[in-house]
């Protein structure tokens, strides 16, 4: 009878855990599916200094590009908005730091275009000190995507990029886009070339996502990725 009566009693604290084991793995489900499932996007803010900056006290993720990346794509692909994000026409105008929250919970931050122009060289410097700034200080900051051209070869400026990442100690990750531009072939023999220039100057392995803004394949691995950051 003892015994029977300390059967009973394992097999009931057996049962709980599998019961609180399960209602754990549905808590995270719940929320896993929360993020993915984008209910609300807003734009908050922008701004051109880094005193303008809102402080709302959640999780930030920096979007970093040069031009024609599809950024704008990208964060609206994301986000499921046609037109949260606006494209200039104008690249190198684009000098606003623009804040998106996501579910209110979330929020993305559009940083100003790096490439180069030489009409716009003085103030070019000026953002870029911004940004800077805002990389290596932002504390609600928890990572930040450089988007790279995944059609093409690897470009010097966006190896130069992560070079200035590394040496301030910036927590970055690399989004490939376009990828629907190339075929399958020339997108592995990209990558690869990529691949080979980041061991030149990044001895660890790299986080790497890709983007098809076509069929928006890879677009949950992503967004799983941020959830992962919080």
């Amino acid at each position: 009878m003892v015994s029977f009566v300390c059967f009973m009693s394992k097999s009931s604290v057996f049962s709980l855990i599998f019961v609180l084991s399960f209602v754990l793995l549905c808590c995270c489900f719940i929320e896993y599916n929360f993020w993915m499932k984008i209910v609300s996007a807003e734009f908050v803010k922008s701004v051109a200094d880094i005193k303008q900056c809102p402080i709302l006290g959640l999780p930030e993720f920096a979007f970093f590009w040069r031009s024609n990346v599809w950024k704008s794509s990208l964060i609206n692909m994301l986000t499921q908005r046609n037109n949260l994000a606006k494209c200039s026409k104008i690249p190198w105008k684009t000098k606003l730091f623009n804040f998106f929250m996501i579910n209110n919970s979330r929020v993305i931050v559009d940083l100003p275009w790096y490439g180069y122009a030489k009409s716009w060289e003085k103030e070019r410097k000026s953002w870029l000190d911004f940004t800077q700034q805002f990389l290596s200080t932002r504390k609600t900051l928890k990572n930040t995507f450089l988007l790279v051209d995944g059609s093409i070869l690897p470009q010097k400026i966006d190896l130069e990029m992560i070079k200035c990442f590394m040496e301030v100690w910036i927590k970055f990750s690399v989004v490939f886009t376009k990828l629907d531009k190339c075929n399958q072939k020339d997108r592995i023999k990209n990558q690869k070339l990529f691949d080979g220039e980041m061991k030149k100057i990044w001895f660890d392995s790299y986080e790497r996502f890709f983007v098809d803004n076509v069929h928006w394949k890879w677009r949950d691995e992503l967004l799983s990725f941020i959830e992962t950051m919080v």
